[in-house]
């Protein structure tokens, strides 16, 4: 993979999010060159399904880095997120050792603690030199993780290095380009947020939603497109969902209907697919039926010319 140059200019930023087909808007070009120009982690925050962890892959594509991802989970721990020893290469050594009459404690601690026996997780691979450039570091729902690794990642974010006892600190050449989302579902420490720049990534307007929807799913008949979108977007605005459906839901719902050869939105069959949308079986129960007839007929009676939409 060949690293292209950085984006000289807010303008460039948004370029490059729109040629590889991401739909951003200027408040995130703008904080996004920020942290690309001044080697700042960025932390983004905003609901699940509004295309957070889609700007480190697309910043990857784009730039021609290699994307480093470690997912979040409650109980990551060091080994799984940094490093840990091959424990079972390590006995092999100490064995072959022990055969040769070759037993000097000190040269044999010092040869089985050598970078050979690591294995490298993300964090320390994201660490590491490599041709193409500093790496696109993700580390995606952040939240999810423990307060424990949240504060260990404070050494990584502010110093990009990490400290191993067997081999010392280990220190990035170049900083990578560090991408943290979080979907909120619980606050991180401000001493780990001071460290980055700050971005809220909301809920797209139905101008940008429609755009992202004909891009990524072509093959939607432009009514069908326009009313899903509409539909996505009435719910949010009018409806008092356990979970709102994100830009990723709106995307699957466009492409099953879009799959299943519908032209426009049908209320039976808008039914029917709701699974797609939502994921709570209380918010399906909400909208299905009269209800979600209701809805496309005021979406329909709200467009800009109903009238010269053929009929379904």
């Amino acid at each position: 993979m060949t690293a292209l140059p950085l984006p000289a200019s807010i303008d460039d930023t948004l370029a490059l999010m729109d040629q590889a087909g991401y739909v951003a808007d200027r408040s995130l070009a703008t904080v996004l060159h920020l942290a690309l120009k001044l080697k700042r982690p960025l932390f983004l925050e905003g609901e699940a399904g509004v295309g957070k962890t889609e700007i480190a892959k697309v910043l990857s594509a784009s730039l021609g880095r290699d994307l480093i991802r470690l997912q979040c989970y409650e109980g990551l721990d060091l080994a799984s997120a940094v490093y840990e020893w091959n424990y079972p290469a390590q006995m092999v050594e100490i064995r072959v050792a022990e055969a040769s009459g070759d037993m000097d404690h000190s040269e044999l601690s010092k040869t089985i603690f050598d970078e050979r026996f690591l294995i490298k997780r993300p964090v320390l691979q994201a660490l590491q030199p490599s041709l193409s450039g500093p790496p696109v570091f993700l580390i995606d729902e952040l939240d999810r993780a423990d307060e424990a690794f949240e504060a260990f990642l404070l050494e990584v974010l502010a110093d990009n290095q990490v400290s191993i006892p067997e081999l010392g600190t280990v220190k990035a050449d170049e900083p990578p380009i560090v991408i943290i989302t979080t979907n909120r579902t619980r606050e991180i420490h401000d001493a780990l947020k001071r460290r980055c720049l700050y971005h809220w990534v909301d809920y797209p307007d139905a101008e940008r939603e429609l755009e992202i929807v004909r891009r990524k799913v072509p093959g939607a008949a432009a009514r069908l497109a326009a009313e899903v979108v509409a539909f996505v977007q009435k719910l949010r605005a009018d409806e008092d969902l356990f979970k709102q459906p994100g830009v990723a839901e709106t995307l699957d719902w466009a492409t099953a209907l879009s799959e299943l050869n519908e032209m426009a939105l049908d209320p039976d069959m808008a039914s029917d697919t709701l699974g797609v949308l939502l994921k709570y079986q209380d918010d399906i129960e909400r909208v299905r039926g009269s209800k979600i007839r209701q809805m496309i007929d005021d979406i329909r009676k709200d467009a800009p010319n109903p009238q010269s939409m053929p009929a379904v």
